[in-house]
């Protein structure tokens, strides 16, 4: 009986030893010190060295002379198209806003209900329309500008800002005229400060530095 535990035992042990569960190991900390003679540091995830997967070039292949950014063409067709859905938006919700005010004294019924659509959909249309056409505007002479100077830069920006609410506002006369050139070089002087903020604090904080 002895002998068979025994002989148990050494097979117990040697199938533990066998998968590991016995004896003296190494751990994860002795292991971590012993070089990789001729070997590169590999990452112990992807087994790749890492080197490899550093990009030194650009992502994308540009065709010969093409900008790496978009210009003013390119944009003009997402600013028109999202002022044109900006203003239905916006004209949807003021045009509700207001059919419920003119409409507070009537019950719900299928006149009122008629009503404030109708209200709706023409401040929907109005709003559109409006913003639709000055970011027309604003975009055909941002790309009349750029080509004519051969630069995009922010002068670009706020001559067409400019430009567009003088043209805008041309039928009020001089007056208007000049009120509408106004507000575009507000604007977008207000957006041209906005986009060059971090590089003109950058400036300014460099000196003292």
């Amino acid at each position: 009986m002895e002998g068979g535990g025994g002989s148990g035992n050494k097979t117990t042990g040697g199938l533990a030893g066998f998968f590991g569960a016995g004896g003296a190991g190494y751990s994860h900390a002795d292991l971590a010190g012993v070089p990789l003679t001729g070997m590169n540091p590999l990452s112990p995830y992807l087994n790749v060295d890492p080197r490899y997967l550093v990009q030194d070039t650009d992502e994308f292949i540009l065709p010969t002379g093409a900008n790496k950014t978009r210009g003013r063409f390119e944009l003009a067709f997402f600013t028109i198209g999202g002022c044109c859905m900006t203003g239905a938006a916006f004209g949807a919700m003021n045009g509700l806003r207001l059919g419920l005010k003119e409409t507070q004294n009537m019950a719900w019924s299928k006149p009122r209900n008629v009503q404030i659509l109708n209200m709706v959909t023409r401040q929907g249309a109005l709003w559109a329309n409006t913003l639709g056409s000055l970011a027309l505007l604003y975009s055909a002479f941002g790309v009349i500008i750029e080509k004519t100077r051969g630069a995009e830069d922010d002068l670009n920006t706020v001559a067409a800002g400019t430009m567009t609410g003088m043209l805008y506002k041309c039928t009020g006369g001089l007056r208007g005229v000049a009120r509408g050139g106004l507000a575009g070089l507000t604007l977008t002087g207000l957006y041209a400060l906005y986009n060059n903020w971090e590089h003109m604090k950058g400036s300014v904080l460099q000196p003292s530095l």
